[in-house]
């Protein structure tokens, strides 16, 4: 019966100090924002989607004090937002490569056609 007290005991104690992951919720939150802003949710709505979905379910399972699925959850919360600011950020440089492209080959045509 001693081992019995002892190991309940061990378990409330480690499950008391798993602390609340305040700070990773707020990363995943500040990484969607950052996501939103560089224009995720055209470049990337799935990730968004899911970035957001995974927050939610961060913050309730905090709200529950299930800390250890919070944390998981705001952690992957945090990389599908990045995901969705890379795709983002990637498509703005993609577009910005074509106008510079169009751009020099107007300029050549140009050229080519003061030479004549």
């Amino acid at each position: 019966m001693p081992v019995l007290v002892s190991g309940v005991s061990i378990l409330a104690i480690a499950c008391a100090s798993t602390p609340a992951p305040t700070e990773h919720v707020a990363v995943a939150s500040s990484a969607v924002s950052r996501a939103v802003s560089a224009g995720g949710n055209e470049a990337a709505p799935a990730e968004m989607r899911t970035a957001r979905d995974k927050l939610d379910r961060a913050k309730l399972a905090m709200a529950a004090k299930e800390y250890d699925q919070a944390r998981v959850l705001a952690q992957e919360a945090q990389v599908d937002a990045r995901l969705a600011e890379a795709k983002a950020t990637s498509s703005k440089a993609s577009k910005a490569a074509d106008e510079v492209r169009q751009a020099s080959r107007a300029l050549s045509e140009e050229i080519d056609r003061k030479k004549q």
